[in-house]
């Protein structure tokens, strides 16, 4: 976890089919001040016990997934639990793809080769705007 003593991290959860690619996104995001993750899945119905176990506040899921897709966990998501900021990051980036992200849920959509750096500032930006409306947490009471 990479967060200030008193603002808590915004809790990401991570979802790819692919061991090496979770890594680099958890070193990537992980790496980033105030981002702290939380879990990882590869499929869709592990992915969603696990943001709702360990109260994901991001979720950064690719579409391709073993045992469905990110649209099901996207739809999902936005049924059950609207508050959970959705990010795809995926190669396969093409308009109808976005389009039916955006539709499903996704509030934001990334192509995983062209523009893995514009996802990682945009989690950057989410994370600083967590710090800033999150109150600080105190050891103590005053009277």
């Amino acid at each position: 976890m990479n967060s200030g003593l008193n603002h808590p991290a915004l809790r990401v959860f991570l979802v790819d089919d692919a061991f090496p690619v979770r890594r680099r996104m958890a070193a990537l995001f992980g790496s980033l001040e105030g981002v702290e993750i939380v879990g990882e899945a590869e499929e869709p119905g592990a992915a969603f016990a696990g943001i709702e176990a360990r109260a994901a506040h991001l979720v950064v899921t690719e579409l391709h997934l073993n045992g469905g897709s990110g649209m099901e966990l996207l739809t999902l998501l936005a049924q059950r639990m609207p508050h959970v900021i959705t990010m795809v990051l995926t190669n396969r980036s093409g308009a109808w793809f976005r389009r039916a992200c955006l539709t499903c849920g996704a509030q934001y959509f990334f192509d995983k080769t062209r523009e893995f750096e514009l996802a990682r500032s945009t989690v950057r930006r989410i994370a600083s705007e967590h710090r800033a409306r999150t109150p600080l947490q105190s050891g103590a009471n005053h009277v």
